[in-house]
């Protein structure tokens, strides 16, 4: 019944955004303004090489989307956009199994019986001037080289340091061109990932710092906030069942890429997340919590050689380390830490609009992270993926 209600939102959500192309067309062109209709479509097969593919003994990379076994489905990505030239809106709607683990922090509102957790995006900006752009709403985050969209990502599998750091915002940004090349960002939203409202009365502070030309780019982020709200004094089990708030967050974040030649092209990635130790209720009193922060930090090459109009072939290699027990996706030693090496073989052929993305991927880890075919901790993971991403 659930998904019955999903479908019936989502095509009269269609019917909305299609309608003026039936009906005002012409008045669209006259008016200067524009309306958008764009996506995508993927699906995949995914195949361990050195673990078993069925049963309780199934294991993946611990990324997020591409982590299915056999044939399985991505998403739909449908984005209607409107653009009066100083004002405008962009409706981006996901629905599906990547799509759901895309928005995972939305359905909190409705209880997972309403339309926001087929919502990736709904924001509406004002070009105050030439130079300076606000935007109010939900929007997909701006640290990291990785993107939701599949047809956005040259991998199809996506990174530690994607995974585990924000997908989405919701508030109000500020965009400002500086120069031809510079640009600068500020924001404050809610705790990262509650895109609906926000249950914890706590804000985050975003700022980035950016610098493009016709070959490279390169852009500085920032996040600090706590993303879990305060105990309250009065009410110490408000915020958390068990009474305890983590600190602030803080994440810096460098994205960048640069065309070596016609042919090649050298992306970068690098982050440090780190969250202060907290507070505690213990059934008496609100007290801080000692100890140093937790986090990961990480660092990513995209390597890429354009070999045809039609065919691409490149390499992701990314180091990914835990560090005070920071997150549980990878084993971790007595004291909480633990790293991974992902190295990711992609090729891309491109037939019109429909992609074949192949991809080798082996995932090596300081601890054993991962079962054999034998159901035997181990330290890697080999696998491939086929995907299928229409883009239109």
């Amino acid at each position: 019944m659930k998904n019955v209600q999903l479908l019936k939102i989502l095509a009269v959500t269609l019917l909305l955004i299609s309608a003026p192309f039936l009906v005002n067309a012409q008045d669209e062109e006259e008016s200067g303004s524009k309306l958008n209709l764009s996506g995508s479509v993927d699906a995949y097969f995914r195949y361990n090489l050195t673990a078993k593919n069925d049963g309780m003994g199934y294991v993946a990379p611990g990324t997020s989307f591409a982590n299915l076994p056999g044939f399985s489905l991505g998403m739909i990505n449908l984005i209607g956009s409107y653009d009066m030239g100083n004002v405008g809106f962009v409706a981006d709607l996901v629905y599906g199994p990547r799509g759901e683990d895309a928005v995972f922090a939305s359905p909190y509102y409705s209880e997972g019986r309403g339309s926001s957790q087929i919502v990736n995006q709904l924001y509406m900006y004002w070009n105050v001037s030439d130079a300076v752009t606000l935007t109010i709403g939900n929007f997909n985050t701006y640290l990291g080289y990785e993107v939701i969209s599949p047809a956005g990502n040259f991998n199809y599998s996506t990174s530690y340091m994607f995974s585990y750091g924000p997908f989405s915002h919701t508030g109000l940004k500020a965009d400002f061109a500086l120069s031809d090349n510079w640009s600068f960002m500020a924001a404050v939203m809610n705790p990262t990932d509650m895109t609906e409202f926000n249950m914890f009365g706590s804000y985050t502070l975003g700022a980035q710092l950016g610098y493009s030309n016709d070959n490279t780019s390169a852009y500085f982020n920032l996040l600090f906030g706590d993303q879990d709200g305060k105990i309250d004094e009065d009410q110490p089990f408000s915020t958390s069942m068990d009474g305890f708030s983590s600190g602030n967050t803080f994440q810096v974040d460098f994205t960048g890429g640069t065309n070596l030649s016609d042919a090649f092209y050298l992306g970068l990635n690098a982050t440090y997340n780190t969250t202060s130790a907290g507070e505690f209720f213990d059934g008496n009193d609100i007290s801080d919590l000692d100890g140093d922060g937790a986090g990961f930090y990480g660092a990513a090459a995209y390597l890429q050689l354009t070999t045809s109009e039609n065919f691409a072939i490149g390499t992701r290699v990314e180091y990914f380390n835990v560090f005070n027990g920071g997150l549980e996706v990878i084993g971790l030693d007595d004291e909480g830490d633990g790293s991974v090496l992902d190295v990711t073989l992609t090729g891309r052929a491109t037939i019109g609009m429909l992609t074949l993305i192949p991809e080798i991927r082996l995932d090596a880890a300081s601890e054993n992270s991962f079962l054999n075919r034998d159901l035997e901790d181990t330290e890697s993971l080999a696998s491939f993926v086929l995907a299928a991403v229409f883009a239109f």
